[in-house]
Order: structure tokens, then C-alpha cells, then sequence
């Protein structure tokens, strides 16, 4: 089991005392969560089903969910960060277990995402997965000769003030990708400085660090990016979708993509908790995974309950069962060093 250093771990736990300042009305779920994984279409059909009444907050970096919880404005009832983020909840106090048998649909997940060590730890389930995909670059296909193929047009001075990344600490997972680094997740003292350098030498060259899909796909069709690492499905969609008169493409660089899973777990004492496992249910449900995956792009992890709701073009868009295709990305996982990982990320940001 990957451990957080012990001021991590404190700082983490004095944070999740903080968290449960306030408490929640009966009938109600309070949601910490990301763009698009509460869309009015889709969750209208939960309240109406369940009675529980959805009130969403968003994240747009796995780091928020932390600081958030300890902000102290409010009780979540359920958060949903993605794999690598899931140890730090559990080992800073932050969720309690869960019980899957309360959840309907559980047992048709996924079992490389439902019994992943992340996802179940210490003789206890800690998270329900919800959605999955990878990272991939999206680019504007009119402003490159021929097809991108590499992490390396993040980096190349031809695309100055052009070039967006993702403000999240996994730009240094793309940078370590691209300097030929395989240990992503358990990286040196010597590679993260050597990452660190890289990211200050391309701050020039970066018109925008990106906070939300919204952002960057604002950035893309007022045409002031036209390369970034982009969520795979989201962006490239909604900015399609506006009809700019241009169109943007994705692709998976031979460095490799990311992949990530998003799980919904329970926070701590919550008084929702009735509420909170009927929303659970539904999501593994067709209305709650197609509804999502089709909200934002990404891929089900229920395959059963997709059966009748996506066609068989659909099935193959997103992955449905694809587990190869798991296989071939590097699935985020929490780095060994979270805190100097963090550390190289802030030291990079606050660079001139």
C-alpha cells in the first residue's frame, strides 16, 4: 500500500475535521464533482426517482478536492476524484467504507476498476467507479502540416502562445513521458528537476494554463490555443459542436496517453447517506451511465447497463468492453512522493 509522508497525512486529516463544519438537510445530496457528471438531463431523472435533490459543486483539478473539504463552507455527501486521489481521501480520514451491496448494478463494473487496489483496501471498498477515459492532445488539424504524433508539440517553440496544458500536477506525468522517463509514479529527486526545468523553459511558450473543460474549450474556439492535452472526448466535442468554422482533432502521442477512472465515494459522517448510495444505484444504472458518457465523451464502466442505451458505433467510441485498451495507457496512479510531486508542480506555476 503507496503511504502519503506523515505531514501529508496530518495536514490531510486536521483538514477533514475541518470539512464537517456544516451539515446537510434530510432529501438532499450535496455533490463535489466534475463538469458534466451532473447534467440537468440526466439528474432530473434521479430527483425524480429518488426524491433526493442534487446540488453540485465542481473541481477542476484532483487537488481541489482536498482543499475544498477543509474550506469548511459546507457538507459534501459524495465526492468523485479519479483513481490517483482515491488513497489520499481514505488515508486522510476524509470517506468512510462502503457497502456494495447497497449499490444495484455493482457487480456488473468492471472488475479492473471495482476491485482495483486503490478501490478496495484494507478489507474495505472505498470507492464506486462511475467513468473512465484518457488523456489525450487535442489540436486544430488546419494549423499543423501533416498529423502530430508526439508530447513534443507542447514543447516546440513553433507553437508559442498557442500552447495550453492542464493546471494539474499531472503536467509533470506528460513531461516525464516526453524526456523518456517510464517510472511516471516513482520519480527521482535528479528527474523532477530535471522535469521542473523543462516546465519553466515552456512557460514562454504557454498562452494559458487550463482550470476546467469549459476553459479550454473557451480557449479553443475564440482560437487562442490550438494545441493542449484535453480530457479525450470532452473538449474536442463541445468545441466541435459550436461550429467555429474550424474543427479540432485528438490523438494519442507515442509517448503514450494517460488513462484515469473516476470513482464516487462517501464522505465521512455524512447525513445523506440514504440519498447518497440511491445515487450511486442509479448511475450504474442505463440512464445514469449512458446519460454521463453521453454528457461528457467519456467511456461507461458498466458494460451490462449500456446494452440497450448506446448503438454498436457508440459501443466501439467508447470503449465498451475494450479492456485491452486499458491496458495500453499509463492509469494514473497516487505518486509515491505526492508531496514533492506537489511541490515541483507550485515551484513551476510560481516561475516567472
Amino acid at each position: 500500500m503507496r503511504k502519503l509522508s506523515k505531514s501529508a497525512v496530518l495536514l490531510l486529516t486536521t483538514a477533514s475535521l475541518l470539512s464537517q463544519a456544516f451539515a446537510a438537510s434530510a432529501a438532499e445530496l450535496n455533490i463535489l464533482t466534475w463538469e458534466g457528471y451532473t447534467a440537468e438531463k440526466f439528474i432530473s431523472k434521479f430527483e425524480a426517482g429518488s426524491g433526493c435533490k442534487v446540488t453540485a459543486s465542481y473541481v477542476g483539478s484532483n487537488d481541489d478536492f482536498a482543499a475544498k473539504l477543509a474550506a469548511g463552507g459546507g457538507v459534501y455527501d459524495i465526492i468523485t476524484p479519479s483513481l490517483d486521489t482515491v488513497p489520499m481521501m481514505r488515508l486522510a480520514g476524509f470517506v468512510q467504507p462502503i457497502d456494495p451491496s447497497k449499490v444495484e448494478g455493482h457487480d456488473s463494473i468492471y472488475p479492473e476498476f471495482s476491485k482495483s487496489g486503490d478501490v478496495v483496501a484494507d478489507n474495505a471498498t472505498w470507492a464506486v467507479p462511475l467513468i473512465w477515459g484518457s488523456v489525450s492532445l487535442i489540436y486544430r488539424p488546419d494549423k499543423f502540416t501533416g498529423t502530430p504524433d508526439s508530447i513534443g508539440v507542447l514543447f516546440d517553440p513553433a507553437n508559442k502562445g498557442k500552447i495550453s496544458m492542464w493546471d494539474d500536477k499531472s503536467a509533470i506525468y506528460w513531461t516525464a513521458r516526453y524526456l523518456g522517463y517510464t517510472n511516471v509514479f516513482d520519480l527521482t529527486d535528479e528527474q523532477l528537476e530535471a522535469i521542473k526545468a523543462k516546465l519553466i523553459e515552456q512557460k514562454p511558450l504557454v498562452r494559458k494554463y487550463w482550470a476546467s473543460a469549459g476553459e479550454l474549450t473557451e480557449l479553443m474556439a475564440n482560437q487562442e490555443v490550438f494545441v493542449s492535452n484535453a480530457w479525450t472526448g470532452l473538449s474536442s466535442k463541445d468545441v466541435n459542436n459550436l461550429k467555429k468554422g474550424f474543427h479540432v482533432a485528438e490523438f494519442t502521442p507515442k509517448e503514450k496517453a494517460e488513462g484515469w477512472m473516476d470513482s464516487m465515494m462517501l464522505v465521512k459522517d455524512t447525513p445523506n447517506e440514504d440519498c447518497a448510495y440511491k445515487f450511486m444505484s442509479f448511475m450504474q444504472s442505463a440512464d445514469g451511465q449512458c446519460g454521463i458518457a453521453e454528457s461528457t465523451g467519456y467511456f461507461p464502466v458498466n458494460p451490462k447497463a449500456v446494452t440497450g442505451c448506446m448503438d454498436d458505433q457508440m459501443k466501439t467510441d467508447r470503449q465498451v468492453g475494450n479492456v485491452e485498451f486499458v491496458k495500453s495507457l499509463v492509469m494514473w496512479q497516487q505518486p509515491k512522493r505526492l508531496d514533492k510531486y506537489l511541490e515541483v508542480w507550485n515551484a513551476v506555476k510560481a516561475a516567472p
